[in-house]
Formats: C-alpha cells, sequence, structure tokens
C-alpha cells in the first residue's frame, strides 16, 4: 500500500465519523473518553490515518493517551481499545505498527502500549483459536513489541450475541439463572433506568462492592466525571435494581457503536437473597437489544478458567447467561528506549502494590 502517515485530528466530529466508519470501534477510543481523561493527568492525542487516493477515507484511528514522566524529558503512551482498523488487512496492520513507533520516538516515550479488541480465540475450555489474531501476535513479536506486564483491561471477556428475540435469549441461558430471574420480579424486585442524580448512591454502592470483593478503585470525583461525560455524550445508561423503592444494585451500560458494555457493577449486602444481580442483568441485556446492539459485552473473563483466579466467582454468575467467551491478544508494549524500560516495568509493580497496601 501506499506510504501514509497518521495526523492528529482536531475535530470531535470528525473524529466520531471516523470511528463510525471503521470496523469494531470502542468507546474508550471515543473522544469522550479522551477528553476524560485529559482531565486526569493525560494529554489526548487523537491520530487519524486516511487513504488520499479515496477521498480521505479513514484506514485507522489510534486516540493516543500520553502522560509526562516527572521530572524527566519523557512520557508514556497507550492507546486503550485501540488502535481501531480492518485488522484482517495485513499490510495496513504493519503500516499502523511503525506509524505508531515513530510517534512513540518523536513523543520521546518510553514506552507505548496497545490493547485493541483483536481475537486470539474462543471458548472456555477447548480455545477456537483465531487465525488473523495469532499472525497479528506474530507480527508484534518480530517488530520488538512484548506482551505486558500491566494489562490494564480486561484481556478476556463474554459476548452475547443479541439477534434472538427476548425469549430465545432466556431459553439459551442455564436453567438456574432464567429461575433466579423470575423469582427476583417474584420477590419484589424492579428495575429503573436511572440518570446522574443517582450517580452518588451508584459510588457508595461501589465502595461497599469494593470493601467487600478486595478490590481498589479510584477516587470517586473520577467515577463521577467519566459517567456524566458519557451520560451527557449519550452513550451511558445507569440502571438500578430496587427493593421497596431501596436500590440495591446497580449497572452503568456504555454503548457505542452496536455494542453495550456492562463497563460499571455495584451492589449492597442487602436483599441478596431475592437475586436482584440476576434481574438487573437482564433488564441490562433487554435495555441493550431496545437501543439496536448487536452485541451485549459482560466486560471481563478469568485469564485462567480455575477457581483460584480472582474473577472466577463473577465468571461463574456471568457463564449462566450463556455468552461466548472472547480471548483478546491482550496488551503488548513497544520500548522504545530499553533499559528504561525495564527500569519503569520494575518499579511500577512495586509502586502499585504500595498503593494499595496503603
Amino acid at each position: 500500500m501506499d506510504k501514509v502517515e497518521f495526523k492528529q485530528e482536531k475535530s470531535a466530529a470528525t473524529w466520531q465519523r471516523a470511528l463510525g466508519q471503521l470496523p469494531n470501534p470502542h468507546a474508550l477510543q471515543s473522544w469522550t473518553w479522551g477528553e476524560f481523561k485529559s482531565r486526569w493527568g493525560w494529554q489526548k492525542i487523537p491520530l487519524l490515518l486516511t487513504s488520499a487516493q479515496n477521498s480521505g477515507e479513514p484506514l485507522a484511528a489510534a486516540l493516543l493517551l500520553k502522560r509526562k514522566i516527572p521530572r524527566t524529558p519523557f512520557s508514556i503512551l497507550y492507546v486503550p481499545k485501540g488502535p481501531i482498523l480492518d485488522y484482517n488487512d495485513g499490510p495496513l496492520r504493519r503500516q499502523v505498527l511503525a506509524q505508531l513507533e515513530k510517534v512513540a520516538r518523536q513523543e520521546r516515550a518510553i514506552l507505548i502500549k496497545i490493547d485493541p479488541d483483536v481475537v486470539k480465540a474462543w471458548g472456555e475450555e477447548q480455545e477456537r483459536p483465531f487465525p488473523s489474531g495469532q499472525q497479528f501476535i506474530q507480527e508484534l513479536k518480530e517488530r520488538g513489541w512484548l506482551f505486558a506486564n500491566e494489562q490494564i483491561q480486561f484481556r478476556n471477556t463474554v459476548e452475547l450475541g443479541l439477534a434472538p428475540s427476548e425469549e430465545e435469549l432466556l431459553m439459551g441461558m442455564k436453567q438456574k439463572t432464567r429461575y433466579n430471574i423470575r423469582y427476583a420480579g417474584r420477590k419484589g424486585i424492579t428495575v429503573r433506568e436511572g440518570s446522574p442524580a443517582d450517580f452518588d448512591t451508584i459510588l457508595e454502592m461501589y465502595q461497599a462492592t469494593a470493601d467487600r470483593d478486595g478490590f481498589t478503585i479510584r477516587p470517586p470525583d473520577y467515577y463521577r466525571d467519566a459517567w456524566t461525560s458519557f451520560y451527557e455524550a449519550g452513550m451511558a445508561q445507569p440502571l438500578l435494581a430496587e427493593f421497596e423503592g431501596e436500590p440495591v444494585a446497580a449497572v452503568i451500560l456504555v454503548k457505542f457503536g452496536d455494542k453495550a458494555i456492562y463497563m460499571y457493577g455495584a451492589s449492597t449486602e442487602k436483599e441478596r437473597q431475592r437475586m436482584p444481580n440476576y434481574l438487573l442483568q437482564w433488564e441490562a441485556i433487554r435495555w441493550a437489544k431496545t437501543q439496536g446492539c448487536r452485541t451485549y459485552d459482560f466486560w471481563g473473563a478469568p485469564d485462567e478458567f480455575v477457581e483460584s483466579d480472582p474473577l472466577w466467582g463473577v465468571w461463574r454468575f456471568k457463564s449462566g447467561f450463556e455468552g461466548e467467551v472472547v480471548h483478546h491478544i491482550g496488551a503488548w508494549d513497544y520500548p522504545v528506549r530499553p533499559l528504561l524500560y525495564k527500569l519503569y516495568s520494575q518499579l511500577l509493580p512495586r509502586y502499585v502494590e504500595w498503593l494499595r497496601n496503603r
């Protein structure tokens, strides 16, 4: 293919239009997410690759996030859930990688990290390899990219196709899940659509969930900003499960393209015997279907399907809805400055562990 270069895009409308023309765009590559992250220590650099021969048709997009390393001239670069392109096009894949490597050198980066939604395999126990994903992994290795120690997003997930009717979706679920959905309704659980007025309530439940399940969360204002940004852009919908008017669980769905993502979930210990999370998840699936989505992404599955995996309990819940396990290639780093990269890779995990211990 002809030599092309990434160029920085200044227009939000042009960026969103370009993503709409590319295959499998992700919410974390949206202008909205870039603007949000720019308020939390990152600089957004939206890069478009266009075809001069075909009236500027977009070939690839990479919402690049840049963070300066304090008291140094260096930075780190991250392309969350990107870049976006047709990964079946081998020459384009290689051209995009070359361009990202070039940008990383220009930005004096120690590393650039990508974690595109490129499928490596499907299935829980008997993985079925996906040829173009396997080929892309080989290309990354050949160019000196390394599988990242720091996997920021979930590497694996569960996806449910929404083409069947609601009745067919229900009948496709495990019998116990279907029973629990109906049981919650019989036991007085109701689900309603929420608004930003509910964000503080959801935050309280989210903190309770983190305390109960032992994971670290960010400051409350971070989530308020993220949820409000998505909501005002028409990309997010909160749903709350209640018993006698009191919220007991919530989800925040993020819709982009033809996919709805169960990106945030929270619950309390109250009324758990009434199975509110089952009905809440079913209503989330129904909402996604009414929005014209083709796929419901449960946002996360174990790296290894063994009981010792931290996501095993969550997986047991999600598995009842009988979606398909999708294994992605995960995050990959290009070490622009290998010695500094090695130092950074050793210090960062210790810093994160220190934060967790605090």
